[in-house]
């Protein structure tokens, strides 16, 4: 049945009990615990608070349950990339911006299920050190350049496609600090010298990591174990083109804020590309760029969005695919925006360009005296007045607050 409100956790909660059954031995505990995360988030099982307008004749009264926070949950991620854009705000500089997208090839991918810790870490690692050693090469931009970047191991189709999206000002400083080198307009660095580069340095990476013993390998890839075996499973590899996309710049800070948006703190599958639930399938929409190629350009191409519907349990196999190991770091900054010297950077690069620093209001946070109440930061959907919260309720238990019964309209025939 179609729903306008259907969601993950309701697919879990509905089938992750027969999944779970079905599939004892065979799945972690990480995943388990994100089921579990999804499936309690935004119910009594988490506790909540009872919030009331403060206007007494608004008196508008609500019922909200407490969030999971787990980072693969779809209902938790907008509160998360709000904060952690507000963070970035201040950080970029008033130029372009490029957007440049690395791959891993489908043979790789496959042993990266096993060793996810280990090949995504490969991955991240490898993208960034490739972009900034071509940015520094004197023949291509000669500059020391900065990088956000963001790990996505889905498809659009909820399958397992590692790659890594990256955020680069188009510029950066020259070796000794002194000077901004900026980028052609529309031109960073030549993909086709990234491509070749990224292949070698991960290529590599990959050859020290298992002869360190530091990837595993299960079923149908069992005998890579061997040093051999595994030698010749990467020299096919050598001769082909990776795959890296450079996009287009973006106009100006603004842009690249709503964009990172989008991506930085994306799940596999929002709730909103949800269509349909029942016993036999899930029903959910998805772009297909092979069939329509232009929709790369368009976002509203005719026949780039279609619907897939695929069994209860394999949905559920493939949205938990993309869990992530514990603490693993999905997003990361490299070179002039790596933690340690990123605020001195910055400043450096808006002297050296001629900018002033970017102002973002910080937002007022007063401290409240123990015997104040607790005010929501949204105010009342009603009449605009603060909402004040009257309860708090723990863990697994139900407010005691009840809302009144709907008056029933009484008809009085005075004929």
């Amino acid at each position: 049945m179609a729903r306008s409100d259907l969601e993950v956790a309701d697919i879990f909660r509905d089938h992750g009990p027969a999944w779970r059954e079905a599939n004892r031995g065979h799945v972690s505990l990480d995943q388990l615990k994100v089921m579990s995360a999804i499936e309690r988030c935004r119910t009594a099982a988490l506790g909540g608070h009872v919030a009331r307008c403060e206007n007494d004749a608004c008196a508008h009264t609500a019922i909200a349950y407490n969030s999971c926070r787990n980072r693969h949950c779809p209902k938790c991620q907008g509160a998360a990339a709000r904060r952690w854009l507000a963070e970035r705000e201040a950080e970029l500089l008033p130029i372009g911006y490029f957007h440049v997208v690395y791959t891993l090839p489908a043979p790789i991918a496959d042993i990266a299920y096993q060793n996810k810790r280990t090949i995504y870490d490969l991955l991240m690692k490898a993208a960034a050190e490739t972009t900034l050693a071509i940015a520094a090469d004197p023949r291509h931009l000669g500059a020391r350049i900065g990088i956000t970047a963001v790990l996505h191991t889905w498809g659009s189709a909820l399958t397992h496609h590692p790659h890594v999206h990256m955020i680069v000002p188009g510029g950066g400083l020259s070796a000794d600090s002194g000077r901004w080198i900026a980028s052609r307009s529309r031109f960073l660095v030549p993909v086709r010298a990234l491509s070749r580069l990224f292949r070698g340095r991960l290529l590599a990476m990959l050859a020290e990591a298992h002869a360190q013993d530091r990837l595993t390998f299960f079923g149908e890839h069992a005998a890579l174990a061997d040093k051999r075996a595994f030698k010749r499973f990467l020299a096919p590899l050598r001769r082909r083109e990776w795959v890296v996309y450079a996009k287009k710049p973006f106009a100006g800070p603004e842009q690249v804020l709503r964009y990172l948006s989008l991506y930085t703190h994306r799940v596999a599958i929002s709730n909103r590309r949800l269509v349909a639930a029942d016993a036999n399938g899930i029903a959910f929409r998805w772009k297909d760029y092979r069939v329509v190629p232009e929709a790369r350009l368009r976002h509203d191409a005719p026949g780039r969005w279609k619907t897939m519907t695929l069994p209860p349990h394999e949905f559920i196999r493939r949205f938990l695919m993309h869990v992530l190991p514990k603490g693993f770091h999905r997003i990361r900054h490299y070179g002039l925006l790596a933690n340690g010297n990123r605020a001195a950077n910055i400043a450096s690069a808006r002297e050296l360009i001629g900018a002033a620093p970017r102002v973002v209001e910080p937002e007022e946070q007063k401290a409240a005296a123990p015997d104040q109440p607790r005010v929501l930061a949204c105010p009342c959907p009603r009449c605009g007045g603060r909402m004040i919260v009257i309860e708090v309720f723990a863990r697994g238990c139900q407010p005691r607050y009840r809302p009144a019964p709907a008056l029933t309209p009484i008809r009085i025939d005075t004929s």
